[in-house]
């Protein structure tokens, strides 16, 4: 399940007595946390660590009877530290020492108290890469829990809609382009969007935000410049990418940075290319299909730079982009001019 389906319920009063928050994301986290405080009464939220208490202490106060609430929800952090410790092994995980660990948990579920909503956080491994395997022991650990929420890290696409609705939610709009600069600054991390959207509304009251508003308010959106100088290069506008790159050495920007913002939109741009694409809208369509985050700003940047480069050109942009990014790896390398002599190369 994923952290919309679980608020849809919650909406409706419908509380399972055992919650599992699996994942980093943190943003669905607090909206679940909120969402299930604003059912209980202040005075009967409880909240215990597992690395400072045992399983069984947690279990022992979900059985108890509260004097002054009938309804109780039990927010328990560090859900992995009831792992048992000392496996090295998957297979040895799922021996007689975990069974014996989780079993109370289990017969918990089997008889849970009535009115008490236990939630487990085990938010330390991701769903990828190296944590998907220590992800699968705490799955494995909570089992008897049915109801498994995944926090999932917000792509681009879903970071972009979510900071769109926040921002509505908020009584103000973001044009285009200051959508853009912001998910694409803060990383997609929809939880530091989130805040920068409250600055925002406090800042813009009912009026549009624009890009130049997220420049100057948001950390990180200096590279505000960097994706001007992309879409420069992108129209083969050699004078204003110059300028551009003036200002982020005058900053004392990041280039390596910029070339790589610049070698995605030309890969894109050649792909566009070669599937013959006909408009900014089937950039958009073709992209989505392949599962590659898209909108339609970028899509527009995308169809610009496909038009303004022939395919022997985009095939050309890409060889000077390597070794532009080679000669930015070089001992002691000046990258302004190494940049410059890239941007007079592109588009000379």
């Amino acid at each position: 399940m994923n952290p919309a389906q679980l608020l849809a319920r919650i909406r409706k009063s419908a509380v399972p007595p055992a919650i599992l928050l699996l994942g980093p994301e943190s943003y669905g986290r607090r909206r679940i946390k909120e969402a299930l405080a604003a059912l209980f009464p202040a005075e009967s939220l409880a909240e215990h660590d597992l690395t400072a208490v045992s399983l069984a202490e947690v279990l022992d106060d979900a059985r108890s009877l509260a004097l002054f609430a009938s309804e109780r929800l039990i927010w328990v952090r560090n859900g992995e530290a009831a792992l048992p410790r000392g496996r090295s092994t998957e297979d040895e995980s799922e021996g007689e020492g975990g069974a014996g660990d989780a079993a109370p948990l289990a017969a918990y579920l089997h008889d849970p108290t009535p009115g008490v909503a236990l939630v487990f956080e085990a938010i330390r491994y991701d769903f990828e890469g190296d944590d998907k395997r220590k992800q699968e022991r705490v799955r494995k650990f909570y089992a008897a829990i049915d109801q498994v929420v995944e926090l999932r890290r917000y792509g681009s696409r879903e970071a972009r809609l979510e900071a769109e609705d926040l921002a509505r939610r908020a009584g103000f709009r973001l044009e285009p382009a200051a959508l853009d600069l912001l998910v694409d600054a803060l990383g997609a991390d929809i939880a530091r969007i989130a805040v920068e959207i409250e600055k925002l509304a406090l800042y813009a009251g009912s009026r549009t935000v624009e890009a130049e508003d997220i420049a100057a308010l948001v950390p990180d959106a200096r590279a505000t410049t960097i994706f001007a100088l992309v879409n420069a290069l992108g129209r083969r506008d050699r004078t204003a990418a110059l300028e551009f790159l003036d200002t982020l050495t005058k900053e004392g920007e990041y280039l390596p940075l910029a070339l790589a913002f610049l070698s995605t939109q030309f890969r894109m741009a050649l792909v566009a290319r070669e599937a013959g694409l006909k408009s900014p809208q089937q950039v958009l369509g073709h992209f989505s299909r392949m599962g590659v985050p898209m909108w339609s700003a970028r899509a527009e940047q995308v169809f610009e730079t496909a038009a303004r480069f022939s395919k022997p050109q985009l095939e050309r942009a890409m060889r000077l982009i390597f070794e532009a990014d080679r000669g930015l790896r070089d001992a002691r390398p000046d990258d302004r001019v190494v940049m410059e002599q890239f941007i007079l190369r592109l588009v000379g």
